[in-house]
């Protein structure tokens, strides 16, 4: 069954089981997306912010994107060679941005002090793009010149998408399971000492999330590499997750905080004014807790807001020379303190 739900079409019609799958949640999520847009729009036009850009930016390719693969997969024949190649390049498609957009949000998280600009955030997605394209394009070296028997439909001559075959598979798994547990035990370590690290609970969820994920496909594609079938029942399941709520889990941890607050704030631009006038510079600015409270866009994203509270003053204990600062110089005739008005003497009695 694990196997005959990847290729088995509904009433011959060569629309498969396995695209519908994938389709409906994703067709769903880009209503969502599509009926929240004019809202999502004036928020990120109202803040200026780089970062919101780059995330819900990274959330709507994705989501376009496997819409896209899943129409065209049904409309071809992926028995015919051409069908065959066509479907493999867009499985290819969608990993790569996938994988762009779970390494960019991980470096986010970890650098998010320095990534208030707009040319580190391009910095980071053009790095997280030349690797996805040398993991997908290996993925798809792999499946086109290497095809997994696992994945070989021997009654209709012709192979399903095994991503890359399962050697490939449980190495990238093992590799990635790794990452995500030692960010996950960092916060434990000196590092974080050393290092701006999230203090977001959201932030720990997603990388347990997609630890857990790469375990799970590691011993799935393990039990298959050494020929057992029912390895193909857990990629199948976990496969099933990552292509359809991944990306709802980016917007939901991320950006749904901020869309969902009834007025965006216009205080995130600071750092990439002063990225835009220095663009050839290299600027580095620490990230520190604002006086008045304030959140850059990384600290709405990645930092709770327990952080914050221990900058706000108690309102029942006054700061006369806080509020006397910030008055105009003119309006300042002296110091009250309880009511009571101190005025320098203006001679000896």
């Amino acid at each position: 069954f694990c196997k005959l739900i990847l290729y088995i079409e509904i009433s011959n019609s060569r629309v498969r089981v396995w695209d519908v799958i994938i389709l409906v949640p994703n067709l769903l999520f880009l209503l969502f997306l599509i009926v929240r847009f004019n809202r999502a729009r004036l928020k990120l036009r109202a803040t200026s912010s780089p970062i919101f850009f780059a995330f819900y930016g990274l959330v709507l390719v994705n989501v376009v994107i496997s819409v896209i693969r899943c129409v065209v997969s049904m409309s071809v024949n992926a028995a015919a060679v051409v069908g065959g190649y066509v479907d493999t390049f867009l499985w290819i498609t969608v990993r790569f941005f996938l994988l762009s957009t779970e390494m960019s949000v991980v470096i986010f998280g970890l650098a998010f002090g320095h990534l208030d600009s707009r040319s580190s955030i391009r910095y980071v997605l053009l790095a997280t793009s030349l690797f996805s394209l040398a993991f997908s394009t290996s993925q798809g070296a792999l499946e086109v010149l290497a095809p997994d028997e696992s994945f070989r439909i021997h009654s209709k001559d012709f192979n399903i998408f095994g991503h890359g075959g399962m050697l490939f598979w449980f190495t990238s798994s093992i590799v990635f399971s790794m990452i995500y547990i030692i960010i996950l035990i960092l916060p434990w370590t000196r590092l974080r000492e050393r290092l701006n690290l999230p203090t977001k609970k959201s932030f720990y969820l997603y990388v347990l999330f997609l630890a857990l994920l790469n375990i799970s496909q590691s011993v799935g594609s393990g039990l298959l590499l050494y020929g057992v079938r029912e390895g193909l029942c857990v990629v199948d399941v976990t496969t099933c997750i990552y292509f359809t709520f991944f990306t709802p889990l980016v917007y939901h941890t991320f950006l749904s905080e901020f869309f969902g607050v009834s007025q965006p704030s216009i205080m995130f631009s600071y750092k990439a004014q002063v990225d835009d006038t220095m663009e050839d510079d290299t600027v580095s600015l620490p990230h520190q807790q604002s006086f008045s409270s304030l959140k850059t866009d990384s600290d709405y994203i990645y930092q709770s807001n327990s952080v914050y509270d221990s900058t706000q003053f108690d309102s029942a204990i006054p700061a006369p020379l806080y509020n006397t600062s910030l008055q105009s110089p003119d309006s300042i005739t002296g110091y009250s303190l309880d009511s009571q008005t101190i005025d320098l003497p203006s001679g000896k009695q």
